[in-house]
């Protein structure tokens, strides 16, 4: 059990939750909290101009709202804002701005009613997941339309996604016995403000870019095997002349992966041991091509963006992004812009250009892998059966080299795509939620092009007759692959296996990283 509100959470508090079944508790100090909160708001707003309490909202917050009509304003806000378009965001990505949703409303800023953070662990732990759809949010008061959609649900309002079916909210709360949410204060602006969705799909995509840089590391080593490279490219002696964290423990997995090895060559063996001057042109390729021998210098700095993102992203999911912020401990209330997305969207955009990256080098070793004229090793596309009647992995490659190229035109930065709406009174925004989607659009597209290169590895495995001779750990790799798709020679339809690999690759999640 996941008990929020009484410490930070964690990227693997959310992996429990999201992937495990973990359930969520509220600690009784997050409730006192909530309950202090709003009871100084309660006490405090009645004689002041509070934004969004007794204005209107936006550029419209000139504008005095009477008593009468101070909750109307709240569920107006919801229902107006939930105005997003496209197709339905995935639920767990859905869950996962809940959860941060919830964990911002614990910080106690937010002057809202305790019954709602009590609905929202109800949703989440009864697997009620709102219907948000894709496009909507610029991410400068955070994500207003994907967050009204979630408070829409709230409210009773709206559709959620329930037991593998799109039903409407009311009855799924009734056949939970859920009440919906009452207004009491400021419950409609505090649910659609700040960056919680941008957020919580953006830790999801930290997970799965994680896991996409395992698997890309295991692939990395499986090729280098492969060639029978030299132990040089990733030994400690070089790698540590440059002081990057990242390159060093690339280089470092590398050696734990290929421990064992009877492939990997030492290269004082073939070149500094023997006399080599009456050879014009070497038998032996000298070094490397640098999709091979180049990894730790390519990947090391998606290590460390993946970590200096992850840092940045639960640094936000830890604090309060509503506006204004409820102070019950100086009795005062603050205006400014704690709802604004940049740091959420540079960061994404960061991730969205690794992985852009690691997906280049994924497919260099796969035209590599294809192209015997470069290897010198394999027939052309790793084409086991006879050539020029069958076509190997010739067609898998033109997917591979589309998917990549999709991923490098998404991968121009949201962080500097600001359009100024709202009556210009948002006349500069993040653009973080799309930023967000568009990198888990980039991560799943990486997810494609690894499992066409892990079919290649595979192929030219059993091509070159050296299961025995792998590592222990790509060992395990072939063999998890191997059971998923059998060894071909004869042409077969391949989208369906390379789907299998990919919903495989998608759903184990490993960290080989040192």
């Amino acid at each position: 059990m996941l008990k929020l509100g009484e410490r930070i959470i964690t990227t693997e508090d959310f992996q429990q939750v999201l992937y495990g079944g973990e359930k969520i508790e509220i600690s009784e100090s997050g409730k006192k909290k909530i309950t202090k909160n709003f009871d100084f708001l309660q006490s405090f707003y009645h004689d002041k101009i509070i934004y969004g309490i007794n204005t209107g909202l936006g550029p419209m917050a000139q504008y005095r709202i009477d008593e009468a009509d101070r909750v109307k304003l709240q569920y107006n806000a919801i229902r107006s804002h939930a105005s997003g378009c496209g197709q339905p965001v995935d639920e767990l990505y859905v869950r996962s701005a809940m959860i941060v949703l919830l964990n911002n409303f614990l910080q106690g800023h937010s002057g809202i009613h305790p019954e709602v953070t009590e609905l929202i662990k109800e949703l989440i732990n009864k697997r009620i997941t709102p219907v948000v759809p894709e496009h909507g949010g610029v991410g400068a008061s955070g994500d207003l339309v994907q967050l009204a959609h979630i408070a829409l649900a709230l409210i009773g309002e709206g559709d959620v996604h329930y037991k593998n079916k799109i039903v409407p909210a009311s009855a799924a709360l009734s056949e939970n016995n859920l009440k919906p949410v009452s207004v009491h204060i400021r419950e409609g602006l505090s649910l659609i403000n700040g960056t919680c969705f941008m957020t919580g799909t953006g830790i999801v995509n930290l997970i799965h870019a994680r896991n996409l840089l395992s698997w890309a590391l295991l692939a990395s080593a499986m090729i280098n095997e492969i060639v029978r490279s030299f132990n040089d490219s990733f030994s400690k002696e070089l790698n540590q002349v440059k002081r990057h964290q990242g390159q060093n423990s690339v280089a470092s997995t590398i050696r734990k992966i290929l421990s064992g090895s009877k492939l990997i060559r030492k290269r004082e063996e073939h070149f500094y041991n023997h006399n080599h001057n009456n050879k014009y042109i070497m038998d032996d390729r000298v070094q490397e091509y640098y999709s091979i021998r180049c990894v730790p210098q390519i990947l090391g700095p998606v290590l460390d963006t993946l970590k200096q993102s992850e840092k940045i992203l639960l640094d936000e999911a830890n604090s309060s992004c509503d506006n204004p912020v409820i102070n019950d401990e100086f009795k005062n209330i603050y205006h400014g812009g704690n709802f604004h997305g940049d740091y959420i969207s540079f960061e994404m955009d960061k991730v969205k250009i690794s992985i852009t990256k690691l997906s280049l080098l994924l497919d260099r070793q796969i035209n590599y892998l294809m192209n015997d004229k470069l290897n010198g090793l394999l027939p052309p596309f790793v084409n086991l059966g006879k050539l020029g009647v069958n076509f190997g992995m010739q067609g898998a490659q033109f997917t591979a080299t589309s998917t990549v190229a999709e991923n490098q035109s998404l991968s121009y930065p949201n962080y500097l795509h600001s359009i100024p709406n709202n009556n210009d009174n948002q006349d500069i925004v993040s653009m973080g939620t799309n930023s967000a989607l568009l990198t888990k659009r980039v991560i799943d597209n990486t997810y494609q092009v690894l499992a066409i290169e892990m079919l290649s590895l595979v192929q030219a495995i059993d091509y070159l007759k050296i299961t025995d001779k792998l590592a222990s750990l790509t060992r395990r790799t072939y063999t998890q692959i191997r059971n998923l798709v059998p060894k071909f020679k004869e042409d077969t339809i391949k989208y369906l296996e390379i789907k299998e690999i990919k919903d495989y690759l998608c759903s184990q999640f490993i960290d080989v990283l040192d």
